[in-house]
């Protein structure tokens, strides 16, 4: 088979950067059989993707324009630039015309679930590229069973939906590299990490939970990433990271006391399984996909309730030794080997 993915989102730094990075590496590994032409829309930040993947066709298709000429006119078939394919696996931004077997994953629903934490330009571009996505794919891969329960609401059809997990994007580092990198970034005492500073990641509440059971404790909490369509002010006990590098982020994780992963909605929860193969207890919420991500190896809580998230961490603070047992031994079950054959046997659905 040739195999066309655009992997366009590996610029960016998201979860689905990851995913896309992972999952191509691991099928370019994995798969000796089949050809591979990974394509991409850039503009400015063209050679980063070269970097990444020197073999890859990039062409001069910013954002926006891929929104206009394949979401709103819907015209111009991929094909036409580069050539007949078997399968084509989309991106999360744009739905280009293909006669070939479409495959896409849908990563999660957020936009259309919680519209008014979106803005109105990014909200319309994820309406115009699903109702593409519903008429053409012929197969829909997703993380778990709540962005499919979530997709079956909308009124996809159940048969197309492929349900694959995804995998750890960090690695456990040692001792030394802790030290260098908490070195790196002035941070002397114990802490807590959380990740992503957003309405939808629930910082406001997490930071107030994070007071609440710490108080008269020698604790920290760290947080990993750039405020975005939230203000936070400045706290005692508090400090915001901004955007971290991942082998940054790895030692960040490995070295701290736990992982407060409490969102108000993920498709997934990547960072639930990084905290536990960076082997550290994981707070993280009791609703959509991140109980199915965390199996019993996280303390589960309800991420509307400042209270009950202050419960989940006071009770890691106290110890949490049992969850990162739990955790070790769930994150066998998660690998990006097992993320790309499930998505090589969707592939391979289309010549069937």
């Amino acid at each position: 088979m040739k195999i066309a993915i655009d992997i366009s989102q590996i610029i960016y730094g998201t979860g689905v950067s990851v995913y896309t990075r992972k999952l191509v590496e691991t099928l370019l590994t994995l798969d000796r059989e089949n050809e591979y032409v990974l394509f991409a829309g850039a503009f400015r930040r063209r050679q980063e993707i070269l970097e990444a993947f020197p073999n890859s066709k990039v062409f001069p298709i910013p954002p926006i324009a891929a929104d206009f000429i394949w979401n709103r006119l819907h015209t111009f078939p991929i094909e036409k630039l580069i050539g007949e394919v078997d399968v084509l696996h989309t991106s999360d931004w744009s739905e280009p015309p293909s006669n070939a077997f479409k495959v896409t994953t849908v990563h999660d629903l957020y936009p259309l679930k919680f519209p008014r934490l979106v803005h109105s330009k990014i909200l319309e571009v994820h309406k115009r590229r699903l109702y593409w996505v519903i008429k053409e794919s012929k197969r829909i891969i997703v993380p778990s069973v709540s962005t499919k329960n979530d997709l079956v609401d909308l009124g996809v059809k159940e048969d197309i939906i492929r349900v694959i997990p995804e995998a750890p994007s960090i690695k456990k580092v040692d001792e030394e590299k802790i030290l260098e990198i908490k070195k790196k970034y002035q941070i002397r005492e114990d802490y807590l990490i959380s990740i992503g500073v957003t309405p939808l990641k629930n910082t406001k509440k997490i930071i107030k939970a994070f007071h609440l059971a710490t108080a008269g404790k020698d604790l920290k909490l760290i947080i990993a990433g750039r405020p975005s369509g939230i203000k936070i002010d400045p706290e005692r006990n508090v400090r915001i990271l901004g955007h971290i590098p991942q082998s940054d982020l790895a030692a960040l994780l490995s070295g701290s006391k736990g992982l407060i992963f409490a969102s108000l909605y993920e498709g997934y929860g990547i960072p639930i399984l990084d905290g536990f193969t960076c082997e550290v207890p994981v707070i993280t919420s009791n609703i959509g996909s991140m109980p199915e991500v965390a199996g019993n190896a996280a303390e589960l809580v309800d991420p509307n309730s400042v209270n009950s998230i202050a419960e989940g961490i006071a009770k890691v603070v106290r110890g949490g030794k049992g969850l990162v047992d739990k955790g070790k031994l769930r994150v066998r079950d998660f690998s990006w080997e097992k993320t790309a054959q499930m998505t090589l046997d969707v592939y391979k659905e289309g010549q069937k």
